[in-house]
């Protein structure tokens, strides 16, 4: 099936448009913004205008169009967080993986929960990445690489020639290949990545647009009939991909908050709390934790801001960085538990 329609944005939409008609869009964007508001399905909206050979673009009825839509367009990839495949991965296997995620997808019109923290976007993704931007296009006159949550693109301290030609490829792509990385936390992005991509906000959708969402009888099947619309609205915010998945995601974040609660009651607790975070094998879900209070420090960082506590925001900031520091060490192999009375540690001084 089709992916569904994108809704909303209609505003970056067009400015998006007006830049890629007159030849003035970068070869490397990032689209960020709050998690759920639909970056990836934009991302591919526009990678499906660029291909479009309709008088229209996009037209949605061109064999470009259709091929986009259905997620079978050979020059439209889409890459996003995975599992990690066993050993060196190469070219041929992360080819199969990515079109069978893809396919997963597109199966479900789009619709598709956040992905774990064990899953990510692995050294050998990014070679694949260099291999493909170097082929020429197979159906059109360009390829473009939709990357979705590029924060969740492992540091490559293994590899650095893997990372520096990829770095390479996103600061001077081909003339031919057009980059968009989405993300929901920009700051975790790595600084050389940051460096070399020109960055459009997405914004919340309106109330209006949301409740045209939940309209779509597949979107209905997949967050269930819990909740009346006026409940959903109110729950998403603007996001409504944060209503997929949603009852785990609570789960994830009644976890962030014992953890921060935890960290501010003294050390005996934060480091009785960092032990029960489990060893190694509990890194996947540890990580929706950290990703989960990282959310929730961005809200006290902000509310204190805006309430001229500028203690309490600075010191929330602090603690951000902190977390984003964990996160990339969790993807590194250390152990949660010496992670978490690390952050601990930094978290127990927010109310100081």
């Amino acid at each position: 099936m089709p992916l569904l329609p994108l809704i909303g944005h209609q505003i970056l939409r067009d400015r998006l448009a007006a830049q890629w008609r007159a030849g003035r869009l970068p070869a490397s964007i990032l689209l960020h913004g709050p998690e759920g508001v639909g970056k990836q399905r934009l991302a591919l909206w526009l990678g499906q205008l660029m291909l479009c050979t309709g008088d229209t673009a996009p037209c949605g009825e061109c064999q470009a169009c259709r091929y986009a839509l259905e997620g079978q367009h050979p020059d439209l990839h889409w890459i996003f967080p995975r599992p990690h495949l066993k050993g060196d991965a190469g070219p041929e296997e992360v080819k199969e993986d990515l079109e069978q995620a893809v396919a997963d997808r597109a199966k479900a019109q789009g619709l598709y929960k956040r992905p774990s923290g064990a899953e990510g976007i692995f050294v050998y993704v990014g070679r694949y990445l260099v291999q493909q931007a170097a082929l020429s296009p197979a159906l059109g006159r360009r390829k473009v690489f939709v990357i979705g949550d590029a924060e969740r693109m492992v540091p490559q301290a293994s590899s650095p020639e893997a990372a520096n030609a990829l770095l390479k490829l996103l600061e001077e792509p081909p003339a031919t290949v057009t980059f968009i990385l989405t993300s929901s936390e920009p700051t975790s992005l790595l600084p050389t990545i940051r460096s070399r991509v020109v960055a459009f906000r997405v914004p919340r959708l309106a109330d209006a647009d949301v409740r045209r969402f939940l309209a779509a009888p597949s979107v209905r099947a997949a967050i269930g009939p819990d909740a009346n619309d006026d409940e959903r609205v109110r729950l998403c915010d603007g996001a409504p991909g944060r209503l997929l998945g949603y009852d785990e995601q609570a789960v994830v974040f009644a976890r962030a908050h014992a953890f921060i609660e935890a960290a501010q009651a003294g050390r005996e607790k934060w480091l009785r709390a960092a032990f029960g975070q489990g060893g190694k094998g509990a890194r996947g879900a540890f990580s929706d934790v950290l990703d989960a209070v990282s959310v929730l420090l961005h809200e006290r960082s902000r509310a204190a801001a805006a309430a001229g506590q500028d203690r309490t925001a600075a010191a929330a900031a602090r603690a951000m960085r902190a977390v984003e520091e964990a996160k990339l060490d969790a993807q590194q192999n250390v152990s949660p538990q010496l992670l978490s009375a690390r952050l601990m540690r930094e978290l127990s001084h927010l109310g100081s």
